[in-house]
């Protein structure tokens, strides 16, 4: 093992947000421990952490007690503490999520209850009236008023937990342009392998997102899911057009899907964005229309649970394709919202994918799955809200590594 480099306390896969927030953690907790965080790209959170809506979530719709709910509310005022002491870009604007018809309507009350029970305060449901008032251009039968949802500069957040870990230690290394091809496991570490160096670890922690089944494949871990990618594509409104969205207004979700809808975000750098859609994509990191991979379309085209998701779902999945491929469908979509809005209002945008966990009854795994293993830690599932809730999860990442190290 003479080609090994460097040797390391722990070895953090993966420069997300979670990944950096968890190494961020660790790292406070645990000043004296020498961490190395790899990310494949040239740039840290480049993939899901950077192409986001930039949406603060409120933890609204998040089923009770779950995971997803406990973090993202407390995730969230952690994280406007951290941008709040940092000086970085954000604000709490609140939000309307709002019902267009009397049938939408009657839906508000039992998301209001379940907002409250997930810790938010001065929700409130608002009639026709009050959301022209918060946004003029709206229609809408009635809304929930969500005053704790914000928006923030992510990519911000990730290259600053990066350089207080630096700050904290500063023989902590954060490396980009290293790809993780193999991990193998000794007694009491563990060795990674990038395309041209060698690192051992004493901990590996994994958060790879898209891929990271994959690692945890690589890694020994067997699983009953899978990660397969949805491509959502985003419009912005042109400079004309940006006066008739103020803040973020949603749709009421409908429950039987996983997304909630297009929406309109003003992003924290003052463009306003109107999307997703969602789409199946044939590269798991495919943010083009065309773009394809034949392993990870094999990969998922292969397996059960992505047919079964599909033949539950295919109503939705075509309605969706069309959409994709409209930009006149995908307009007709947003003046349910918004009706003045015309084609000259809109204009095509960037897009992000979405990792989905699916079993293999073709149902969506909705909540965080962390797994440990021998020297290893898995983050496996952090769909939505993660990047909300990055520092509550990398504090029970933190707490896991913590029972293994000590």
């Amino acid at each position: 093992m003479n080609n090994i480099e460097k040797t390391y306390d722990l070895i953090v896969i993966g420069g997300g947000l979670v990944g950096l927030a968890s190494a961020y953690k660790i790292q406070k907790k645990m000043p004296q421990i020498k961490i190395l965080i790899l990310e494949k790209e040239k740039e840290l959170a480049l993939h899901q952490s950077g192409r986001n809506s930039g949406v603060l979530h409120s933890g609204l719709y998040y089923k009770p007690e779950s995971y997803r709910a406990k973090n993202c509310v407390a995730g969230r005022r952690e994280l406007v503490d951290f941008a709040k002491k940092h000086q970085i870009n954000h604000e709490v604007c609140g939000k309307l999520v709002v019902a267009k018809n009397e049938k939408e309507s009657l839906a508000l009350p039992a998301l209001l209850k379940r907002g409250r029970n997930n810790g938010l305060e001065n929700l409130e449901i608002i009639d026709a009236k009050k959301i022209q008032e918060i946004e003029p251009f709206v229609r809408g039968f009635s809304a929930i008023w969500v005053p704790e949802t914000g928006i923030i500069d992510y990519r911000a957040v990730a290259n600053k937990f990066a350089s207080l870990i630096k700050k904290i230690n500063s023989e902590s290394e954060i490396l980009t342009n290293s790809q993780v091809l193999k991990i193998t496991h000794r007694s009491n570490n563990s060795i990674i392998h990038t395309q041209n160096r060698i690192f051992t670890g004493s901990k590996i922690i994994s958060c790879a997102g898209l891929f990271s089944d994959r690692l945890a494949k690589e890694d020994g871990l067997k699983l009953d899911f899978k990660i397969v990618g949805f491509r959502g594509d985003y419009y912005t409104l042109t400079e004309k057009a940006k006066h008739k969205v103020n803040n973020i207004i949603y749709p009421v979700p409908n429950p039987e899907f996983p997304f909630l809808g297009v929406h309109f975000t003003r992003m924290i750098n003052g463009e306003i964005e109107c999307g997703p859609n969602a789409v199946f994509t044939f590269k798991r990191e495919g943010y083009n229309k065309m773009s394809f991979s034949l392993q990870d379309t094999l990969d998922s085209l292969t397996y059960i649970g992505t047919w079964k998701l599909f033949i539950n779902h295919w109503q939705f999945g075509l309605k969706e394709m069309v959409k994709a491929s409209s930009k006149n469908v995908f307009l007709k979509h947003l003046q349910q919202l918004i009706p003045s809005l015309e084609t000259s209002d809109i204009e095509s945008g960037r897009s992000g994918v979405r990792a989905m966990a699916l079993g293999r009854d073709g149902e969506i795994i909705e909540d965080f799955q962390i797994i440990t293993k021998g020297n290893s830690i898995h983050v496996l599932n952090a769909p939505s809200p993660a990047a909300t809730a990055c520092l509550s999860i990398g504090e029970r990442v933190a707490l896991e590594f913590l029972k293994k190290y000590n």
